[in-house]
């Protein structure tokens, strides 16, 4: 699956959610909610974000910012 730059995306071999940055073949690249490192994931191990995913990685965000945790 290539989803679309810009869209949330789970890496299922990690469970991490990411922002869809682009795609670099054979990979998708991905970047952490909130910003970060890109890291490349294969395409068939990609899979659109729930609204649920999106939400949990948005709060762990912002749970991370209020703990000066992140800039």
């Amino acid at each position: 699956m290539k989803p679309p730059i810009g869209s949330y995306a789970v890496d299922v071999r990690t469970g991490r959610v990411g922002v869809v940055m682009g795609h670099e073949s054979p990979y998708v690249q991905l970047r952490p909610y909130g910003g970060g490192r890109e890291w490349d994931v294969e395409p068939e191990a990609v899979r659109p974000a729930t609204p649920t995913e999106r939400l949990r990685a948005a709060t762990a965000y912002a749970n991370a910012r209020s703990r000066g945790e992140v800039p």
